[in-house]
């Protein structure tokens, strides 16, 4: 607007919309969008990470592995039999017959700590026509010993004192402490479920990375001749019961997965 001295005066700048111009209005507008963007940005990146990784490639083989080692303990039940028309008699004279049978044992290195009383029944005796003539007790012990070369001349002392009537049911033989042999077969099972993974991982064009998972298992079979088995014995023996310790094999089986390289 101009006067008549010639002197100029100025108002607010306007915008093209005829509206002044407020640069606090201009940094909030900038602000608004800057927060758009961020928000554009922050959801994307939410929604790659919420993509499930894929699974690793992986292999499973089984390694197994046996070694063998010589038992040291043996294991067997012995017991007496008695019948006789009454019970409460059959059974006297069975305690009888088992005490004799556990004084001869420990005579020949068996400890109490070593027997354990494993059954004793008390059952009837009838004809054919279902009539009660008599009772049968039997009472059976079972008997560790951690001494093999005592063991036959415990079971001749104890056939011996039993006369007949005695039952050996059986002989087992293992080893007291198979942990360091079954650590070693273990170890050479990891041994060879790894060389096979690799053998199958290189001829497929891959490499092994790492175990996913180890499954193990054991077992043990032992290679002894026959177990014993009499009924009675009611003569002399001419010399201990032979018993052979042979060898014990303890075998076990791994099941390995590992992951490869993609």
């Amino acid at each position: 607007m101009s006067d008549n001295t010639g002197t100029t005066e100025s108002g607010p700048t306007r915008g093209s919309t005829g509206r002044p111009w407020n640069a606090v209005h201009w940094l909030v507008g900038l602000v608004a969008v800057l927060v758009l963007i961020a928000v554009g940005f922050t959801g994307a990146a939410l929604k790659q990470s919420n993509k499930p990784s894929a699974a690793p490639a992986t292999i499973t083989v089984t390694g197994t592995a046996t070694v063998k080692g010589r038992p040291d303990t043996v294991n067997f039940q012995i017991g007496m039999q008695t019948m006789n028309a009454n019970a409460a008699t059959a059974l006297s004279f069975n305690n009888s017959r088992v005490a004799a049978l556990e004084k001869a044992l420990m005579k020949h290195g068996v400890t109490k700590k070593e027997m354990q009383t494993s059954g004793l029944n008390i059952y009837q005796n009838t004809n054919n026509s279902g009539m009660v003539i008599g009772f049968t007790v039997d009472d059976t012990l079972n008997v560790t010993m951690h001494n093999l070369k005592k063991a036959g001349s415990a079971i001749e002392a104890a056939a011996l004192a039993g006369g007949n009537g005695v039952e050996l049911n059986g002989i087992t033989l293992s080893i007291s402490n198979d942990s360091k042999l079954l650590a070693t077969a273990r170890a050479n099972a990891m041994r060879n479920a790894h060389t096979e993974a690799s053998n199958i991982a290189s001829a497929g064009g891959t490499s092994l990375t790492g175990i996913v998972k180890v499954t193990d298992q054991e077992n043990q079979s032992s290679e002894v001749p026959s177990p014993v088995n009499f009924a009675t014995a009611g003569t002399a023996l001419k010399a201990a019961v032979p018993i052979q310790a042979g060898s014990e094999s303890l075998s076990v089986q791994v099941s390995v997965v590992y992951s490869l390289a993609n």
